[in-house]
């Protein structure tokens, strides 16, 4: 059963850090190769951030970037949402570094922890606060500084990630012509070992023994997080789909979480639609985890590849292990 809401996104913007690592770059940092990454990944460069930027710069960046283009002022922005895994602290809540750097005196908001499924999530809760008529005009924002959590003696993870942010502004739908058609959210709790960060919690506080055991780095089982990937994103875009009437043939757009370029393909292979109709940009960034799919958004709109009415596909899997899908057409 569809779950529309009544509201839709009227204004997109990102911020990658400028310093630019390529494969090439990453064989001095660790035992790989440049056609290793690429072949297995897709992967041909990514970016990573100064010392002392941290999420919060890098959405602020966005944000900015996004009301300055839409003539929006910070003070018309009542809700923040932030999806990211890399807060710059526990507490305060990102959210709240961004809406005193923006001057959003208005706003309030909170993080959300989502993984690689973050900016759905988020998308969602933020879109179901407008559609309900409580708010007008709120930011949803994905930010990660993957390297921050990345351990660069683990050559089969440290280069996959990158560094980036996007952020999407949220207002009313004023048709159903246009905006978010349908919504999907789930998680698989049984996937958590095999994608997390064990230091740093209240199980494992930072300690010189979690410091020793490298405990505060991303630790993942690649081949189980790439068959539940492959599997879980295929099945749900097409579930997406058939339970809205619709077939890959009136896609206009598929932007999907960018974690793996053999994931990527897997998906679109199952739905049937080619590449003009799949949003790839994991060769310039990586996997930035919650900015991958706002990032995605961006490009197409400077590639020219979306337009008003445009039915588009925004889908992700994520640690947790999180999946998220949301159906919607283009308003602008």
């Amino acid at each position: 059963m569809s779950q529309r809401i009544a509201a839709k996104i009227t204004g997109v913007a990102g911020f990658v850090p400028p310093r630019v690592v390529t494969n090439t770059d990453m064989e001095k940092m660790v035992e790989t190769t440049d056609e290793w990454i690429r072949t297995r990944t897709g992967i041909r460069e990514r970016h990573f951030v100064a010392p002392g930027m941290a999420s919060s710069h890098m959405g602020t960046e966005a944000a900015k970037q996004l009301l300055a283009a839409k003539g929006v002022d910070p003070k018309d922005i009542e809700l923040i949402v932030v999806a990211t895994v890399t807060p710059d602290m526990f507490f305060p809540a990102t959210a709240c570094l961004i809406q005193d750097r923006l001057g959003a005196s208005k706003a309030w908001g909170f993080d959300l922890s989502g993984a690689c499924s973050g900016f759905l999530y988020a998308l969602t809760v933020g879109a179901q606060f407008v559609g309900a008529g409580s708010h007008k005009k709120a930011l949803v924002i994905g930010s990660d500084v993957m390297t921050s959590i990345l351990d660069f003696k683990d050559r089969a993870t440290c280069v996959l990630f990158g560094d980036g942010a996007g952020a999407v502004l949220v207002e009313p739908a004023t048709s159903e012509s246009e905006g978010i058609i349908d919504f999907v959210n789930e998680i698989d709790g049984s996937g958590g070992c095999n994608l997390y960060m064990p230091g740093g919690g209240s199980l494992h506080p930072a300690s010189q023994e979690t410091v020793e055991k490298r405990m505060h780095y991303v630790h993942q089982e690649g081949q189980q997080v790439f068959k539940y990937a492959v599997r879980r994103m295929s099945d749900l875009a097409c579930q997406m789909l058939q339970r809205n009437g619709l077939s890959s043939r009136d896609l206009a757009l598929v932007v999907p979480h960018q974690a793996n370029l053999r994931i990527i393909r897997a998906m679109q292979e199952r739905l049937g639609v080619d590449d003009s109709k799949v949003m790839v940009n994991i060769d310039r960034y990586g996997n930035t985890t919650a900015a991958t799919i706002p990032l995605g958004l961006r490009d197409a709109i400077e590639q020219g590849r979306l337009r008003k009415g445009d039915l588009v596909l925004l889908i992700a899997v994520g640690a947790g292990y999180t999946t998220g899908a949301i159906l919607l057409r283009w308003a602008y």
